[in-house]
């Protein structure tokens, strides 16, 4: 008879277990893919930005030399992601290959200007910064005019501006959550067993090691859940990148790490914080109140 309830108190134990793993699995799985979405929000925005391009014009009296120093300080600039020069005559054969003629016959003359093309870093793709960037190019004695897109820098800023504050709003949100229901799971599981932690403290045991074992437990579970997570995750990249490889998800692993160890920090955390406050509450109650 002692033999059966035994199996079946393991069975019991066993099962609780289990559920709190998955539990706390599914809620990293979901903290895991937001936080794979803000990486590819964020890797996307800075991606378009380094598209974005400075044009500046030089006057036809530039002297190559001047050209070249002007060359070498901008690709020593700290703004600076690629220079490219393009030659007046460049210019206008692929004007030419773009309009499909050559226009220079009915001109006579190449009216454009030699000029250099220069693609910025992605933290320096705002109104004001360009504006500073555009305002100490102009001083030079060999630039004529700079030119950029200023209407699509001030909607790609504050379209990106605006999609991480309701980012940043929405993972706030989804974290009390997943601390709310990892709470919960963890709680229950102490609370099936809030008689033992009575009978050990009535015998004279400290609230420090009673409490010990159930921390350690609940982070190994922590532990269990977030590799579960991880493993689900990875999966679930490794089969959008092949469905959809356009997207690129396999480019920066180091990211990924980082994610991976946040998911385990973030398990360990959870289970170990609502481990101590369920173990303290019980532990606070006098015997009758267990009942309720």
């Amino acid at each position: 008879m002692n033999n059966s309830f035994e199996k079946y108190q393991k069975r019991r134990l066993r099962s609780s277990y289990f559920s709190v793993i998955v539990s706390i699995a599914l809620v990293l799985f979901l903290v895991g893919l937001l936080g794979l979405i803000m990486i590819k929000t964020n890797s996307i925005a800075k991606h378009f930005k380094e598209q974005v391009a400075i044009s500046i014009f030089l006057k036809d009296n530039a002297k190559k030399a001047d050209i070249e120093i002007l060359q070498a300080e901008l690709k020593k600039a700290e703004y600076t992601k690629t220079v490219t020069y393009i030659s007046k005559k460049e210019a206008a054969e692929s004007y030419s290959k773009d309009l499909g003629e050559n226009f220079l016959e009915f001109l006579g003359e190449n009216p454009l200007k030699n000029a250099i093309d220069v693609t910025l870093k992605s933290e320096f793709v705002t109104p004001e910064k360009m504006a500073q960037i555009e305002k100490n190019l102009l001083i030079r004695s060999i630039v004529k005019d700079v030119v950029f897109d200023k209407p699509l820098i001030e909607l790609l800023t504050k379209n990106i501006n605006r999609l991480s504050f309701w980012m940043l709003i929405f993972s706030g949100v989804f974290a009390i959550i997943a601390v709310v229901l990892i709470n919960s799971s963890i709680r229950l599981s102490v609370y099936s067993k809030r008689f033992t932690l009575k009978t050990m403290q009535m015998v004279g045991a400290t609230k420090k090691f009673i409490r010990r074992p159930f921390i350690w437990q609940s982070i190994k579970l922590g532990i269990f859940g977030s590799v579960v997570a991880i493993v689900a995750l990875a999966a679930f990249v490794f089969y959008l990148n092949e469905t959809i490889p356009e997207l690129e998800l396999l480019v920066d692993y180091k990211l990924y790490g980082i994610l991976a160890a946040g998911i385990i920090l973030l398990g360990v955390f959870i289970t170990w914080l609502s481990t101590f406050f369920a173990t303290k509450r019980f532990l606070n109650l006098r015997t009758d109140e267990l009942y309720y």
